[in-house]
């Protein structure tokens, strides 16, 4: 674990596996532009190392003992540190992706993604992006095709979308930006834009003008 890196990210690695730790730590400690300044084994303690170190970004584990990732993830937002979060798992559900996302994390990466792919997922996150991977992408596809199925009377539910998509999308229908959205809503710019990058995999659009117009024509 490396201090004081001069305009490198700073992150915190959370995960109940040592061994996982180490490997993270000794890749993102590799990057130039990277640096790992805190680590912790639960989601209790990740939340004192991230109210302790203040780092620009946390990878975050969902399966641990005690506190977990969701909850860990949550409580770090509430702080209001600036803090960003990104999920690093091996679960791809849509029940999990969907309360990560609601928590308040902004990208969602697995754990079996290429090591460069997790590197470019902590710049992304830090540059104010919210990185999915490709099966977390698919799983939100799969989630709105099933949200599909007759007898579904909200259009918003019938396209997969969470209630809380449903709401952000709805504001930016009316044309509000992603700080308005936060502002209305109580929750982080970043959040914001996570739940967009979610709600476009879902209804199958490319940026938000093409997803205001579906809400124009669906909600």
């Amino acid at each position: 674990m490396t201090e004081g890196g001069a305009g490198r990210v700073r992150v915190v690695l959370v995960d109940d596996h040592a061994l996982v730790r180490s490997g993270l730590a000794q890749l993102l400690d590799g990057a130039e532009d990277l640096e790992v300044v805190g680590e912790a084994a639960d989601g209790a303690a990740a939340v004192e190392v991230v109210r302790e170190r203040r780092p620009d970004v946390v990878v975050m584990d969902l399966q641990m003992p005690g506190v977990d990732g969701v909850e860990a993830t949550r409580r770090i937002m509430a702080e209001g540190l600036g803090t960003e979060v990104v999920v690093l798992t091996s679960f791809s559900d849509g029940a999990r992706i969907e309360a990560a996302l609601d928590a308040g994390a902004v990208g969602y990466l697995l754990k079996d993604a290429d090591p460069e792919e997790v590197l470019d997922g902590v710049r992304a996150v830090s540059r104010g992006e919210s990185p999915l991977h490709p099966k977390v992408a698919r799983q939100l596809l799969a989630a709105r095709s099933a949200g599909g199925s007759a007898g579904l009377a909200d259009p918003g539910a019938r396209a997969g979308l969470t209630p809380r998509e449903a709401e952000v999308l709805g504001l930016v229908r009316e044309g509000l930006s992603n700080k308005q959205v936060a502002r209305r809503l109580g929750i982080s710019e970043r959040t914001v834009k996570a739940h967009l990058t979610s709600v476009f995999a879902r209804i199958g659009v490319a940026d938000r003008t093409q997803a205001a117009l579906w809400a124009e024509r669906n909600l």
